[in-house]
């Protein structure tokens, strides 16, 4: 779906995914300590705005204009406007605002293989030494074993995809598989895949001459 088809959806309709955060940006965020954020195709803000209630200076990025005057929006109603940016920007297309960040989180980015290899590799390349990159998404197996999303395959994707899309960009992975998650008046589960990962820690200089680089054999 285009950026017009995602206004015309966000305008059918007051909040399409909730108020609240996604289950797994707040199980896998939950504990970490607040800093700067990103939040890739954040569509309502929902997550940004989860963030930045907690703490977090959050910015949010979308290419739907309708969805990112709603984020607005509901960060002014939160009470989090001073800790929310929210910018329009196509994740592929568009250069994203600059980085570092503590953690990126991209929920349900559900592009082509080559789009989605972009994006992922921007999202990577935003996180600051020792963040965290957190991508949720419908999984490829949830087509013929679970229920909702898309129904595209050349959009769905796995943990091994997303951690194949980062490689050799200096990401340790500290969580990739497949989750299951309820969905209201389902007989199944949805079936995502959640993938979290670590930049490396920035390295600590020494200084030359110092007793650390002296042989004390």
């Amino acid at each position: 779906m285009d950026a017009r088809g995602w206004d015309q959806r966000y305008a059918e309709h007051d909040v399409v995914w909730g108020i609240g955060p996604n289950r797994y940006v707040e199980s896998e965020l939950a504990d970490a300590r607040p800093g700067r954020a990103l939040d890739a195709a954040c569509g309502e803000g929902r997550n940004a705005i989860w963030l930045a209630r907690r703490g977090w200076h959050a910015t949010g990025i979308d290419f739907s204009p309708v969805g990112i005057e709603r984020a607005r929006r509901l960060a002014a109603d939160a009470g989090v406007a001073d800790r929310c940016t929210f910018e329009l920007a196509d994740v592929v297309h568009d250069a994203w605002p600059a980085g570092p960040y503590d953690a990126v989180v991209v929920a349900y980015l559900q592009l082509t293989a080559a789009e989605r290899r972009i994006a992922l590799r921007q999202a990577a390349a935003a996180v600051a030494p020792g963040g965290t990159l957190l991508v949720v998404a419908h999984d490829s197996a949830n087509l013929t074993e679970g229920v909702g999303g898309p129904q595209d395959s050349a959009v769905l994707y796995t943990a091994d995809d997303v951690v194949s899309d980062v490689d050799g960009l200096g990401l340790t992975v500290e969580k990739a598989g497949r989750v299951l998650r309820p969905v209201d008046g389902a007989d199944r589960p949805a079936v995502d895949a959640l993938v979290r990962l670590r930049a490396a820690q920035a390295a600590i200089p020494t200084t030359k001459g110092s007793n650390y680089d002296q042989d004390t054999a």
